[in-house]
């Protein structure tokens, strides 16, 4: 395939060249050659602005025409034209234009191929055989062309120098298309090491800013370089507002590992993400060198740890209540039936005709704990063992409605207001019961800690989470709050800061929750009330 700026450049020498003729036939004694009147500068003047011409059309053809091949022979044929017709007018064999022939012969090797390289040089020695044969025997007379000079030479000398001029030009034609050869297979090699290159440039932006971790990059002053969207997302900076940032004010957390960055280190930091969450994220450094090995900067890979962290502390906590439900459940049947002939026999004892009115209180005080033990036990069991729910359409917002109703005359609750927020169109597939039993559970625990005047607020919406889709429902409250310490023990069984409580409230909830497939959090502070969200299949 012929390239369309080989052509084009060659074009653009040509007129340079034939600039140059035209100035040194203005200025130079034409009268030298061997010729009659004033006809060679004429006709030089004519032919120089002949190829200006053939030049600039030339030039319009190329851009508005796809026949770059004919293009190109027609200017290979116009070159050997033009170096033909200039030698007859500067004298045939006294002309020294002859080597203009080494020029074609080259340009036929750069622009087209090798064979045609060949093919002009075999046009160019018979051109120029040609001439000076007809000179010899004086058939170029008319054109102005004595056959004295090629007289005075001699036919040997001729011979001779058409045999030098003929190896000259096939040796030219060898070499620049062997040349021409090898420039064009390094040019192929070179475009396709390009498109390797732009084709490896795009995958790995592609793979950087796709994968499913943090990458940035750092030069030796600690400046931010690559950023890719999964930091975006982390941080909340885009990659123009994080070039040349220092990484130590783009990530605060990262500043007390600034010793191993260039080095290689790894650690775990806390981040407050570009949403305002607390995230736990994990980083690995390796330090970036150049092709000599010098470091040049550091590559850090980064994690997000939270939803692992909090999916592995789930985990390990629903392994100890299983395990503690478990052993319970059996304790709790084995006390039961003990519990059972205890309050039994006080009954029957009771019963007697002369028991005293001491003995009857106390008896009294024996079958009211011992009822109130039952109900812990059954509770207790309902905890360490819920029943299989019977899963349905619920609109969230009413069965809400309808436990604040029930709760309006629940003397814990006066001075509270509930407000409900949440949509009417919003369906959950949850056991009706177990539902009413859940957020009774949690408005209830939310007015005790309240303690007073206060406001309860139910919040709900469809979120997505990865691929799938979840139900968040919110219960938030302005009571007193917790500590840390204590929302890590919330869901388990017995724990609890109120007075006189059981500890299997939440923890109730939590199994409910979790046979439903859901998931519950907890965010609490001292003096700032208490947030449970709830997380259910959608």
């Amino acid at each position: 395939m012929i390239d369309r700026k080989r052509v084009f450049w060659f074009i653009l020498l040509r007129l340079l060249v034939v600039s140059v003729f035209l100035v040194t036939t203005l200025y130079l004694d034409v009268h030298t050659y061997d010729v009659s009147g004033d006809v060679a500068p004429k006709v030089l003047i004519r032919l120089i602005v002949a190829t200006y011409v053939f030049s600039l059309g030339s030039l319009a053809v190329l851009y508005y025409s796809r026949q770059v091949r004919t293009l190109t022979y027609a200017q290979i044929v116009w070159d050997l034209i033009l170096v033909t017709v200039m030698i007859l007018i500067s004298g045939g064999v006294t002309s020294p234009y002859a080597f203009l022939y080494f020029l074609s012969i080259i340009s036929a090797s750069t622009l087209l191929a090798r064979s045609q390289a060949y093919y002009t040089a075999s046009l160019c020695v018979i051109l120029y055989g040609a001439i000076l044969d007809f000179q010899y025997y004086g058939k170029l007379v008319p054109l102005g062309l004595s056959p004295s000079p090629a007289h005075q030479y001699g036919a040997e000398y001729l011979f001779y120098l058409i045999f030098l001029y003929c190896a000259a030009f096939f040796l030219t034609a060898i070499l620049a298309g062997h040349l021409s050869e090898r420039a064009r297979r390094s040019e192929s090699a070179f475009q396709e090491k390009v498109i390797d290159y732009e084709e490896l440039e795009r995958l790995n932006s592609c793979i950087v800013s796709a994968i499913d971790s943090g990458l940035l990059t750092i030069n030796p002053a600690g400046r931010i370089r690559v950023f890719n969207r999964y930091m975006e997302h982390l941080t909340g900076l885009s990659q123009q507002q994080a070039y040349d940032r220092p990484l130590a004010e783009a990530i605060a957390g990262l500043s007390p590992f600034d010793s191993c960055f260039f080095e290689g280190g790894q650690g775990e930091f806390r981040h407050q993400g570009g949403d305002g969450r607390q995230l736990l994220l994990s980083f690995k450094s390796v330090p970036l060198t150049d092709k000599d090995g010098v470091t040049v900067g550091a590559i850090f890979d980064i994690h997000d740890l939270t939803e692992m962290k909090r999916l592995a502390a789930e985990l390990k906590r629903a392994d100890r209540l299983a395990a503690v439900g478990e052993l319970s459940a059996r304790m709790a049947h084995e006390i039961r039936n003990p519990l059972a002939a205890i309050s039994g026999s006080v009954q029957l004892v009771a019963l007697r005709p002369r028991v005293d009115e001491k003995d009857k209180r106390l008896f009294s005080i024996i079958l009211r704990e011992t009822d109130r033990l039952d109900g812990l036990l059954r509770d207790f069991l309902f905890y360490a063992k819920p029943t299989q729910p019977t899963k349905i359409p619920l609109k969230l917002r009413q069965v809400i409605a309808d436990l604040c109703s029930l709760l309006s005359t629940d003397p814990r609750l006066a001075g509270v207001t509930i407000e409900n927020r949440v949509p009417d169109d919003l369906v959950v597939v949850f056991d009706k019961d177990q539902c009413s039993q859940v957020f009774w559970n949690l408005l209830v625990n939310s007015a005790e800690a309240i303690a007073g005047e206060g406001a309860i607020v139910l919040e709900a919406s469809a979120v997505r989470s990865g691929k799938k889709g979840e139900v968040r429902i919110s219960v938030r409250d302005s009571g007193s709050g917790m500590n840390q310490a204590d929302v890590k023990r919330v869901f388990e069984p017995f724990f609890t800061t109120k007075k006189g409580g059981t500890g299997l409230g939440l923890a109730t909830v939590y199994r409910i929750v979790e046979t439903h497939g859901g998931r519950m959090v907890v965010d609490s502070a001292e003096g700032a009330g208490t947030t449970v969200t709830l997380y259910l299949p959608a």
